[in-house]
């Protein structure tokens, strides 16, 4: 739906057109018009035919409210409905000999005018109750129209939140998951320790100010990746074999969801290479194929010899599927293979 900006006149004018008693008066002027319409080329243009239309306009107004603001909440929406049918009949029943007994004493200039009122009294009350069961139907379809906008806005705020919560559950996840390397260097006094406090230093940074963006570039997002990486190799030195290859051209031209790669590279160190007791290696690929699709792949040895302290938590895998299911629906396909040896993930993600 397009988003209509209130400062420019359109919008101003649409507002306006929106209030109530406008669109009704838009409304009722457009009827009155018909009628006159159909009366002057009926009898031709005169005084009384403006009356005449008056007056019956007079009554049908005040049919469709009583229905509108006595009938349909009282008794409709209250699902009362046997009793809603007999006072609609009831309703159209008095204003009916009331309208005729009025325009009838206005023909008084017409007799024969008033004559063929008299046979139409039936018509009139049809006409009327006619009236009334559209102004009904109208009314329905207001209130499930309003009622689809309010639906459709609370689960748009419910998607927003449960994407904040899960936003809220990716970064103390990497974070937790950091300052363990950072713990296990400075048991062992490294000199790689400042490295990694900084490079952690740009990572919060970019999760501080970009990981509320619904979008980021995907520029952005390799830069991250890279960073990460650098973070863990630095933690992991030789132990592991540590590769990222992305073969996209002009990457800042496309956007993606914040931080949604990462947690499959986590997963990978955490359920992969840290526990390994020999060296093992952590292998990514992002592309994108000829049909226009992105493509990430991550593939981490794996070892039988388990420590049980990572097996604790697990969130950020399960989260990442939650948060694809919600910006990206039916966009994306995501595999994961997990043999005895290895562990392959494969994300492809229309853009």
């Amino acid at each position: 739906m397009t988003k209509i900006t209130t400062s420019t006149p359109f919008a101003q004018i649409y507002a306006w057109v929106s209030t109530r008693w406008v669109y009704h008066t838009i409304i009722w002027t457009f009827y009155a018009l018909l009628l006159l319409l159909a009366g002057v080329r009926m009898q031709g243009w005169s005084s009384l035919l403006i009356q005449q239309t008056g007056i019956h306009l007079f009554f049908v107004i005040g049919v469709v409210y009583v229905n509108y603001n006595y009938l349909i909440p009282e008794y409709l929406l209250t699902k009362k409905y046997f009793l809603y049918l007999l006072l609609a009949l009831g309703v159209a029943g008095i204003a009916m000999p009331l309208e005729v007994t009025v325009l009838y004493l206005n023909l008084q200039e017409a007799p024969a005018q008033q004559a063929e009122l008299l046979t139409e009294r039936t018509g009139h009350f049809v006409f009327l109750f006619i009236i009334l069961l559209v102004s009904t139907i109208i009314k329905i379809i207001k209130q499930w129209v309003e009622q689809e906008r309010i639906q459709q806005e609370l689960e748009r705020k419910n998607l927003q939140s449960e994407l904040s919560f899960l936003k809220s559950q990716i970064n103390p996840h990497f974070l937790f998951n950091t300052l363990n390397s950072i713990y296990a260097l400075s048991l062992k006094k490294s000199d790689d320790a400042p490295d990694i406090v900084l490079k952690l230093s740009e990572m919060m940074r970019y999760m501080l100010y970009r990981s509320e963006d619904k979008k980021v570039s995907l520029a952005d997002e390799i830069q991250y990746i890279n960073n990460y990486l650098a973070l863990e190799q630095i933690r992991y030195a030789d132990k592991a074999q540590i590769d990222f290859v992305c073969t996209i051209v002009q990457p800042e031209q496309y956007e993606i969801a914040p931080l949604i790669f990462i947690p499959f590279l986590e997963n990978a160190f955490k359920h992969g290479l840290s526990q390994s007791i020999v060296a093992g290696y952590v292998t990514s690929l992002l592309e994108i194929g000829e049909d226009g699709v992105l493509e990430f792949t991550i593939q981490n040895t794996k070892t039988t010899e388990r420590d049980e302290r990572y097996f604790k938590g697990g969130i950020g895998l399960t989260n990442v599927k939650r948060r694809l299911e919600l910006i990206y629906p039916n966009q994306y396909v995501l595999d994961i293979e997990d043999t005895d040896s290895l562990y392959i993930v494969t994300l492809r993600l229309e853009l």
